[in-house]
């Protein structure tokens, strides 16, 4: 269920298309007055024409799975008087007793894919009932975004979202239980996996790719597949920690200096006690810029210093270069403003420019 669907209404005469959404279990419903009527979800259901006094037929939506079918919520029963709707069994399929679920994203208008909002959905390939939950990790409290069941060979959609929550959605975990009804069936073990989801990717048109699920590209991340559940990624602080330092002396030996002046000789060996060195250059942090604007590029670069600030802000007397470059001096403006205002108890300067050039700015925790 997503915007611009046709709905009519199960306990009311009527519908209209889907215009918005106000929070999980509200849909605002435009009639052909242009009124927006709030409904409750499981008030509604999907149709595929103009005749919203009848029940619509079934179709299929994906053509590697001619059973495969789109689904909103379940609806409760209807009270006693009323006329009852025909909700045909799930439909099975050969191969489908091995259980795969994935969880998509799926960018409501491509062609915007700077602006544009995203949706969720859990994606059930399998001839499985599946009770998941969804959940955002923000340290060590975990916070629930949605929960339900998804019927046998059905994707759900969860939840709409924009840019501005990508920050918290940095680590998901997708909990699932399987079963069948009215017959009997192999128990699936339970699975809880964790996902590490990358900012960055939806700034990128090529991240969204075709997929049997959806008609249009999308991004999906694999949760089990043929009762293999896919292998939880795993942080080695240490790993990291090597990698950064390895980055770090990479950049300055190389890219970073090639303006600055020779350091002269008799310069001494690194140690424990050299800088950080973040370079925020767009060119180091993205793999392209391609369909972002000069905006979203300074967002993320303003992203990575907060982030970087945050990870260092308990550890006093650490310093830390940010290699933000001379420019039109924008980035530097931002990245001094961020410093005066949220870390006042920072002290920074301009970095060295025998070893960073002019556009460098050193920042020491205190």
């Amino acid at each position: 269920m997503k915007i611009g669907d046709k709905v009519r209404f199960l306990s009311d005469v009527g519908g209209g298309r889907i215009a918005g959404f106000q929070g999980r279990n509200i849909v605002l419903v435009e009639d052909e007055d242009g009124f927006q009527i709030p409904t409750a979800v499981n008030d509604v259901i999907v149709v595929s024409d103009d005749n919203y006094d009848t029940p619509a037929p079934s179709t299929a939506t994906s053509e590697r799975r001619p059973s495969y079918k789109s689904s909103s919520v379940d609806k409760p029963d209807e009270p006693a008087g009323r006329p009852v709707t025909f909700r045909p069994k799930p439909e099975e399929r050969s191969g489908g007793d091995k259980l795969s679920v994935y969880l998509a994203f799926v960018p409501v208008d491509i062609k915007m894919i700077t602006s544009t909002r995203f949706e969720t959905y859990i994606v059930n390939d399998s001839n499985y009932y599946v009770h998941y939950t969804y959940l955002t990790q923000e340290g060590s409290a975990a916070h629930l975004r949605s929960d339900g069941e998804v019927e046998p060979n059905t994707k759900l959609f969860v939840e709409e979202f924009g840019r501005d929550e990508l920050n918290v959605m940095e680590r998901v975990t997708v909990q699932l239980m399987a079963h069948k009804r009215g017959k009997p069936f192999i128990p699936k073990p339970p699975v809880d996996v964790r996902l590490r989801i990358d900012p960055v990717k939806f700034y990128k048109l090529h991240t969204f790719q075709q997929n049997a699920f959806f008609e249009q590209p999308a991004l999906v991340h694999t949760i089990i597949e043929n009762d293999v559940v896919t292998r939880p990624l795993l942080i080695d602080a240490k790993e990291i920690k090597r990698r950064m330092t390895e980055k770090s002396v990479g950049m300055e030996d190389t890219g970073l200096k090639k303006n600055a002046k020779p350091s002269g000789a008799g310069r001494s060996p690194r140690n424990g006690n050299e800088p950080i060195v973040i370079d925020l250059h767009a060119s180091e942090l993205l793999d392209t810029t391609a369909g972002m604007t000069n905006a979203d590029i300074l967002n993320y670069q303003l992203d990575i210093f907060r982030k970087t600030m945050a990870r260092y802000k308990d550890k006093k007397g650490t310093r830390i270069v940010f290699i933000h470059g001379k420019g039109n001096g924008v980035l530097r403006h931002a990245v001094t403003h961020e410093l005066s205002y949220r870390y006042k108890s920072c002290s920074y300067q301009d970095a060295s420019f025998r070893e960073y050039g002019y556009g460098a700015t050193q920042v020491t925790i205190k």
